[in-house]
């Protein structure tokens, strides 16, 4: 029986997904793998626990909602793969020394189709000293009509994913100010499923986390350009030429990791983000939320090279 697989977002940042998808990682494997999207971005833990799918990449930020809101269920993240915030803020002037308290006298556009990279840029702000409700921010509109909003002058900055900040930068309408991913590890995506799934089908759990390691271990050597062929039929709206500058950035970022390890520093950083933005309290624990055994597994299986 196929394991059925849940993405929660279309995002760039995803690449990873795609390409086990697209390269036949899962088969190559030993383990059948049927794609599938939720309703929503919001739908996909619920979709997930109503027996929909049985398993879903996301942010553990999901997984953590969801314990603050049923803390008797049973969620647990496996298989990190986006192990750094992939979100940048881009400027309608050059700012090469940006400083969080520039952000004091300029109007943001944040993201609102999401609510982890706003918790995140805010827990920057308050450790450089900057109250978040001092920010002018515009907090209920896309990206898209951020960018429209970037280029028209009504905003100065605007905080977006890829493909959107190279669109904007190979425009000329926008400027590099500040890459999430500098502030090192934050645990953005992995794998989740209920606990009880995880241990019917560890097996088969098992060989995906396989699928996963075998694609992180071709995408460390991959280019933009290779990474953007592969992936392009999920974002067939997008130019090649942009699609492969975002990923050389991710890349140069680091966003990706190189294991399907979930570090504790990386979650302590989201959860201690979710935490001071009153998203959750206190915030499930690590040891409750986090089963690093299968990726413990694979990787003892196959050594880093």
């Amino acid at each position: 029986m196929a394991i059925i697989l849940q993405e929660s977002l279309r995002a760039a940042f995803y690449a990873p997904f795609y390409a086990a998808l697209v390269r036949g990682a899962y088969g190559d494997a030993g383990v059948e793998v049927r794609f599938t999207s939720a309703p929503s971005p919001s739908e996909a833990a619920t979709s997930l626990l109503a027996g929909a799918a049985d398993v879903c990449w996301g942010g553990p930020m999901r997984v953590m909602a969801t314990y603050q809101a049923d803390p008797g269920c049973d969620l647990v993240c496996f298989a990190e793969v986006v192990t750094r915030d992939p979100f940048l803020l881009i400027g309608r002037t050059p700012n090469p020394e940006f400083r969080m308290a520039d952000l004091r006298t300029a109007r943001l556009g944040s993201v609102s189709e999401v609510p982890t990279p706003w918790l995140c840029l805010q827990h920057d702000l308050r450790e450089a000293g900057v109250a978040p409700e001092s920010i002018s921010r515009v907090a209920d509109r896309g990206m898209a009509e951020n960018c429209a909003a970037l280029r028209d002058g009504t905003l100065d900055v605007v905080q977006v994913f890829e493909p959107f900040a190279s669109t904007l930068l190979a425009e000329g309408a926008g400027h590099l100010w500040y890459a999430a991913a500098a502030r090192g590890p934050t645990s953005y995506t992995t794998f989740y499923a209920r606990r009880d799934v995880l241990a019917a089908r560890r097996d088969e759990f098992l060989r995906m986390v396989r699928g996963v390691q075998a694609t992180q271990r071709w995408l460390a050597g991959a280019s933009g350009a290779e990474i953007a062929a592969t992936v392009a039929a999920y974002f067939p709206a997008v130019p090649q030429p942009i699609l492969a500058a975002a990923y050389d950035r991710y890349q140069a970022l680091g966003i990706w990791g190189r294991n399907p390890i979930l570090p504790r520093a990386g979650y302590e950083r989201l959860r201690a983000s979710l935490v001071s933005g009153g998203f959750v309290a206190p915030g499930a624990p690590f040891a409750q939320a986090v089963d690093n055994s299968l990726a413990e597994a694979v990787l003892a299986e196959q050594p880093p090279t």
